[in-house]
């Protein structure tokens, strides 16, 4: 099945099992703002809740904040975003859309990408066990021919994104021939810089109000109370402030769901260290933010670093690990910058080398709308089953399944769902459960299996007897009977978020 025919089933998935609503529905929706649904709440509440443990419980040099959404204006200015915080837009006449330019270019790369990986793949079956990719990459003159063009636009892209160069932008589309998906032509308008940050007013009155942005981003709100934790926390350097929040952005060309929205969600981590030894801490961070990633068990292959072409302005190195979270290296700019602005001292002083110092910062960051996205995706399942019947299953790591365990009586009456109803009262205090006695117990499984339950545990007529139930596993569907009172520690185990972190260790 296509890649997009697959990302259309997620989305339907999620508005119809209550991950993800198109927000405003009632009112045909408002673009690029979503609203999580109650099983998107809870799995996007886990995500945060894995995040913020990992950070704030296993590094005992980071502490955790929650700062303004509002914050006053010239904090904007002096990190850069009044004047710095643009995408390069560019619009076609004829389908009066428009696009940002780099994304274009960088699709352009990506189907370079694309055919190179696609002749290859026809070179390993044409020779089976006996092909060697590195050597049919050095010698095949189409696979030569389409890297030597697929390097030569990289190499255009990066200089030009270094300005950026918006008429450089401009040729590439044009030296590329890229046409509008749309209308199919290349009537392209110049490429110009547009401005993301949403702006209002503050204040009782038209006179005495104030522009203000809504932050675009949540480091700031860590910059400029690095001081403040420094101290009331006692903190030493090289140590680290955390803070998940929303953020806005007018994003013009918003698009893919829930991976660009104007209004999202990040979980942010500002390392504070020694000036320096930023590029030494660096690779260490890069480590340890894969291995988190790696612990949800999607799959080493499903993960990549990419390092940017184009630096941000406050940037010395930034990494991004595809689907997504960066990793830069903000120098010291953003804490400069807001001692320049203020006027006043941020600086940290070192006991152990007697010297006062503005620190240099390594920055992880990740956008948990994406997150949410990107597990949805790895996990999203179409099974055929030896029956001949077919399932849709999310297979979810336990311990960020929205609902942990389904309690289910075989039947309405005979007692079981008084007894099912003891069942969840035992079990609720410990992790999420849900109750569920409507239809036959094969379309409740199903039902389970597409919103990702790891758990379903069946009460019957014997449980009566013998104080059994049956636990049924999603991913394998394989049943067991337990006793009712081992039910809290077969099951919780696998469901913590602890079970997690153990793994980062």
């Amino acid at each position: 099945m296509a890649q997009e025919d697959v990302f259309k089933k997620i989305v339907s998935h999620c508005k119809e099992y209550g991950f993800v609503f198109p927000s405003s529905e009632i009112y045909d929706g408002l673009g690029a703002v979503y609203d999580y649904g109650q099983n998107g709440v809870e799995l996007k509440n886990n995500i945060k809740q894995y995040w913020w443990k990992a950070m704030t419980m296993l590094h005992e040099n980071i502490v955790g904040i929650d700062s303004a959404i509002f914050m006053h204006p010239t904090i904007w200015k002096a990190s850069g975003h009044v004047d710095a915080f643009n995408d390069p837009l560019i619009d076609n006449r004829d389908s009066k859309k428009r696009y940002r330019a780099d994304v274009l270019i960088e699709d352009q790369i990506a189907k370079y990408d694309e055919k190179i990986q696609k002749e290859v793949e026809k070179a390993r079956k044409r020779f089976g066990d006996s092909f060697d990719e590195a050597k049919y990459m050095e010698t095949s003159e189409r696979v030569k021919e389409t890297k030597e063009k697929r390097d030569n636009l990289h190499a255009r892209y990066a200089a030009a994104m270094q300005g950026p160069d918006l008429e450089a932008l401009k040729q590439i589309i044009l030296d590329e021939e890229i046409v509008d998906p749309i209308s199919g032509t290349k009537n392209w308008t110049d490429v110009r810089q547009f401005n993301l940050m949403f702006a209002t007013e503050m204040g009782a009155s038209a006179d005495a109000s104030m522009k203000v942005y809504l932050r675009p981003e949540t480091a700031q709100g860590i910059f400029v109370n690095y001081l403040n934790v420094q101290k009331t926390g006692r903190m030493k350097i090289p140590f680290g402030i955390a803070q998940i929040g929303k953020a806005f952005r007018n994003e013009i060309v918003a698009r893919q769901f829930i991976f660009r929205m104007r209004e999202f969600e990040q979980m942010e981590m500002q390392f504070f260290v020694q000036p320096g030894t930023e590029l030494e801490w660096f690779p260490k961070w890069k480590e340890t933010r894969m291995k988190w990633h790696l612990a949800l068990g999607f799959g080493a292959e499903n993960y990549r670093f990419h390092d940017h072409d184009k630096l941000a302005h406050y940037a010395n190195a930034a990494t991004d690990i595809e689907f997504k979270m960066g990793i830069h290296s903000r120098t010291n700019f953003d804490l400069s910058q807001h001692e320049k602005y203020s006027g006043k001292s941020i600086k940290y002083f070192d006991p152990q080398t007697n010297e006062s110092y503005t620190p240099y910062v390594i920055e992880t960051s990740i956008g948990v709308d994406r997150m949410f996205l990107s597990i949805m995706c790895h996990a999203y399942e179409e099974e055929k089953l030896e029956n001949g019947e077919s399932r849709v299953v999310l297979k979810l790591p336990a311990a960020l399944a929205p609902v942990k365990c389904a309690v289910m009586p075989l039947v309405k009456k005979d007692g079981l769902p008084e007894k099912a109803r003891e069942i969840i009262d035992q079990l609720k205090f410990h992790f999420n459960c849900q109750y569920d006695e409507k239809d036959s117990i094969g379309k409740r499984y199903r039902r389970q299996d597409a919103i990702g339950t790891p758990y379903c545990v069946t009460v019957d007529h014997d449980t009566l007897n013998d104080g059994c139930v049956t636990l049924r596993f999603r991913d394998t569907m394989e049943q067991e009977r337990v006793k009712i009172s081992e039910l809290n520690s077969i099951i919780e185990d696998k469901v913590s978020i602890a079970s997690l972190l153990k793994k980062l260790q």
